[in-house]
């Protein structure tokens, strides 16, 4: 399991840990870290250019140790200073010492004399020429976007052949949010250090930070055992995935009811069942108008037209999908399961009442995208993309549910405040009508086999992104084409 932790908690267990180690070690541990990720990308470091894009915190201390060491190995390094008179100094001794140069906007360091030479467009033309650029511009604590002469040299970074390397953090994102409230630099690795910050693990700010890479410099026999936020692996799901045994029947494995689709939207009620059925239920229970478009695809499921009340045994309703304008409906399922746990999704997030769902006892599951998450909070959308961690925990928060947000970055939060738990196995290809009823129907029937709606919706989230890239390949594809990966997706994370 990955996990992330906030600025603050960070800091304080890196003054914990610098406390017991000799002066400087911690961040030596980071550059050795750092230099071995630059030569790696590099393949081979002799002979290439290096320029560091050097600020004033810590971060611009790691990326001046890491310069020396390549330009120890023969990499020609260049530091371009944004802030000369507060570049951390015995960094910029080792480079020099190494053999690296300094240069700021306009001026160069003869290395031998020491004499400033004028260069004039020197910064830019060495970024220009550069194999790698180091971005050790800003620290975590950094707030809004990059100043402008900062701002310039990331923007053409990234318009050069470059790689881009970032220091524990892009430049201009923030570290606890994931948010960019500016120029940022877009780097194509960043090489972190202890933990990861939240920022590396939710849009718009993942989009930034390329691939990750996580360097072990001792944090974590400090860090207290609660993260932020953690993201599942496939051993994690593997874990939580319900497995049936030769004791089992449908009851036992789970009944799940369906109450979904119109006479408009009947697909979405095929889609929900498509996903239920798909995610390990036993059985599926369908209630609505769309029952015989669900039984001409799906002849095993249990169809009832006389309401949620007569519908038999349910350990877990989904409700929403293609609902149209029942607003009766949605409020029949919830007074129906009130000891039952219940997803919410589509047009029943627009229809449920905040009180009733704040007032059941049962777990509740809201699904929304962030154009619902924007609506529910009043909100414009671009307040919700720009700030999706605020977004869920607030979510959660007013409505006393547990919410899955859906995105490129699929977000779980509790309304206790808990952990947040965040998914990235999906695709851009799932942006299509219908995957989100899909996912209802899996993300249900996880609650109907006992799983919380914590781990329900991380672990739906999870295995539907998976399956998306099954069925994607690179390639368009179509919600049906979404819920047959799924059994697919399923044996991958079993392994």
């Amino acid at each position: 399991m990955r996990t992330a932790y906030g600025v603050e908690t960070v800091r304080s267990a890196e003054r914990e840990l610098m406390a017991r180690l000799p002066e400087g070690a911690l961040m030596q541990r980071a550059a050795a870290g750092l230099a071995a990720a630059c030569a790696d990308l590099l393949g081979r470091v002799y002979g290439r250019r290096v320029v560091l894009l050097v600020g004033s915190g810590d971060n611009g201390g790691d990326a001046l140790y890491a310069g020396a060491r390549l330009a120890r190995r023969g990499a020609g390094v260049t530091a371009v200073l944004l802030a000369p008179g507060r570049t951390h100094a015995a960094g910029l001794a080792a480079l020099c010492r190494a053999g690296g140069r300094t240069l700021t906007a306009a001026t160069a360091q003869d290395v031998e004399t020491g004499d400033a030479v004028d260069t004039g467009d020197a910064a830019e033309d060495a970024v220009r020429r550069a194999d790698l650029v180091v971005d050790g511009i800003v620290g975590i604590g950094g707030k809004g976007g990059l100043r402008p002469a900062a701002a310039a040299l990331a923007a053409l970074a990234g318009e050069s052949r470059a790689a881009v390397v970032a220091v524990d953090l892009p430049s201009g994102v923030e570290a606890d949010t994931g948010e960019v409230r500016g120029a940022a630099v877009r780097a194509d690795l960043t090489v972190t250090f202890g933990t990861h910050k939240p920022g590396l693990l939710v849009d718009p700010a993942r989009e930034y930070a390329g691939s990750v890479r996580l360097v072990d410099i001792g944090l974590g026999s400090v860090l207290p055992a609660r993260p932020e936020l953690e993201a599942l692996q496939h051993a994690d799901v593997a874990a939580l995935l319900p497995t049936p045994s030769g004791e089992s029947d449908k009851y036992r494995r789970g009944v799940v009811g369906i109450a979904a689709g119109s006479s408009r939207y009947p697909g979405a009620a095929v889609l929900a069942v498509a996903g239920a059925l798909r995610g390990g239920a036993g059985a599926v229970r369908y209630v609505g108008p769309a029952g015989a478009a669900v039984l001409a695809r799906f002849p095993e499921t249990l169809v009832s037209d006389q309401g949620a009340a007569q519908a038999g045994r349910v350990q877990a309703w989904v409700v929403g999908p293609g609902a149209g304008d029942d607003a009766a409906g949605v409020a029949e399922v919830l007074a129906v399961a009130a000891e039952v746990p219940v997803l919410i999704d589509a047009d029943g997030l627009r229809l449920a009442e905040v009180g009733a769902v704040r007032g059941r006892a049962a777990p509740t599951l809201m699904t929304p995208h962030a154009g619902e998450a924007a609506a529910l909070l009043g909100v414009a959308r671009e307040e919700v993309e720009g700030g999706r961690l605020a977004a869920v925990r607030e979510l959660a928060g007013r409505y006393g549910a547990t919410v899955l947000l859906k995105g490129s970055t699929t977000l779980v939060a509790d309304s206790g405040g808990g952990v947040v738990r965040v998914n990235a196995t999906g695709t851009g290809w799932l942006a299509t009508a219908g995957s989100g009823d899909v996912l209802s129907g899996l993300a249900g029937s996880l609650l109907a086999a006992g799983l919380s709606a914590v781990d329900a919706g991380s672990v739906g989230a999870y295995l539907h992104g998976l399956a998306g890239r099954f069925a994607a390949g690179g390639a368009p594809v179509g919600a049906q084409d979404v819920a047959a990966a799924l059994p697919g997706a399923w044996r991958d994370v079993r392994g």
